[in-house]
């Protein structure tokens, strides 16, 4: 009797462990460079800072900048040095420049309809798409970081899970050899129970390598050499009950998702190239300035501007092709805007559902799962239900722990990718 209390307990405690989703032990958190785990915040920001994608599109936004200073540069003015009637045939071979007109003359492009400022806007909006795309790719890069993330805590979840239920079935399996060799029961029950070990073991030694899988992928999302064996990170593997409204997240995601911003910019990025599209449809006077010799005359300055006649090329196909750019841009608009609404909607019924189905497991079937277990291993030990009903019930134990587990990690993923499609932290 007091060997069952003390399987009764340990079974409670696995259970309350699992269910408040807390290590079995206290493990006091040390800052990651002195060998502790890593927590989420941790993890994201050695992720912002190491990434090679995101340091990628970073070094892209500075390319974006540098195309700024390009675009807002003025014309360079043209000069020209002239020296006309060089005569080396003269019969003074000694004074061939005698008679050398020399001329030297400056000309500048003058740009009309504000083009150069035309052009640094356009190009200024290209760098906040850049940047908003850079955005975007950081919400699409968190949330496999956060996906690897929670895979870690929960085949870390699993492999205590697996151990707890190995170790408690090797105390049974322990008993029932006391029992064996006191007569109590046959041969074949014995082997049974040998036989039912190897399921346990088994999960334990998957849930070991997909622990180590796990922290290969963060390790990779990270950019960091640490070795699996010392890498180890930690966090709340558990469920919340509150959540926010449809509505509320529609109106988040609307306002924060980098994506919809991008097209939104693009938007006025078009429209700014139409403009300018239009201004270089105009025409640039080209002003000149000149001075020189010409004997008798001893110096002489003149003026010019040199107007091209724009009769052909007005500029027409490129003011066409902007004009459509902005209904295209438009259209790319709508069409992201409809992606939000079905991506926020796709992740909240998938979040909603994991809900559902975890909040009868942590108020009751974790509790049955461990009472039909302990009440089957009490009444086999007193001869009072058969092996067949045992084992079982040591089955369903395992299958309703493992599925609870695999649901809280299906609720953590569902709440990021509600993060990813609001484009917020809509859930912690």
């Amino acid at each position: 009797m007091q060997r069952w209390w003390r399987r009764v307990s340990a079974g409670t405690l696995a259970a309350a462990w699992l269910a408040a989703g807390l290590p079995a032990q206290p493990n006091p958190q040390r800052p990651p460079n002195q060998g502790g785990p890593w927590t989420w915040q941790q993890v994201k920001d050695k992720f912002e800072t190491a990434n090679p994608a995101l340091r990628a599109g970073e070094v892209g936004i500075q390319e974006s900048k540098a195309d700024e200073i390009t675009a807002y540069l003025r014309p360079n003015p043209n000069m020209s040095v002239l020296l006309d009637q060089f005569d080396p045939f003269t019969p003074n071979p000694l004074r061939p420049l005698a008679n050398v007109l020399p001329a030297i003359s400056f000309s500048y492009l003058h740009e009309r309809e504000h083009k150069r400022e035309l052009r640094r806007d356009s190009a200024r909006q290209a760098t906040g798409i850049a940047q908003s795309q850079q955005s975007d790719l950081e919400r699409n890069l968190l949330f496999s970081l956060r996906s690897a993330f929670v895979a870690t805590l929960q085949a870390k979840a699993l492999l205590v899970n697996a151990m707890e239920t190995l170790d408690s079935f090797d105390r049974e399996l322990a008993i029932n050899r006391e029992r064996y060799r006191a007569g109590d029961i046959a041969q074949v029950d014995l082997n049974r129970l040998i036989l039912q070990r190897v399921q346990f073991a088994t999960d334990l030694e998957n849930a070991t390598v997909s622990l180590r899988t796990s922290k290969i992928s963060l390790l990779m999302l990270l950019n960091d050499r640490t070795p699996v064996d010392k890498f180890d990170v930690t966090g709340v593997f558990d469920f919340n009950y509150s959540l926010r409204t449809l509505d509320e997240i529609h109106t988040v995601a609307l306002d924060a998702r980098p994506d919809l911003h991008a097209a939104r910019q693009a938007i006025l990025k078009a429209q700014t190239d139409h403009k300018l599209a239009v201004a270089n449809g105009s025409t640039d006077p080209t002003w000149g300035f000149d001075v020189g010799r010409n004997p008798p005359i001893p110096a002489y300055m003149g003026f010019d501007v040199s107007i091209p006649l724009r009769i052909f090329d007005r500029n027409q196909g490129e003011k066409l092709h902007t004009e459509l750019e902005i209904q295209h841009a438009q259209r790319r608009r709508d069409q992201v805007e409809s992606q939000v609404f079905s991506d926020v909607d796709s992740a909240y019924a998938t979040l909603v559902s994991a809900l559902n189905l975890l909040k009868p497991y942590k108020e009751i079937y974790l509790k049955t799962a461990t009472d039909v277990r302990d009440t089957m291993s009490f009444s086999y030990q007193h001869g009072q239900a058969a092996l067949v009903d045992y084992l079982e019930a040591e089955r369903d134990y395992r299958a309703t722990q493992v599925d609870y587990i695999n649901l809280v990690g299906s609720y953590l993923t569902a709440a990021g990718q509600l993060n990813l499609a609001a484009g917020a932290e809509i859930i912690q």
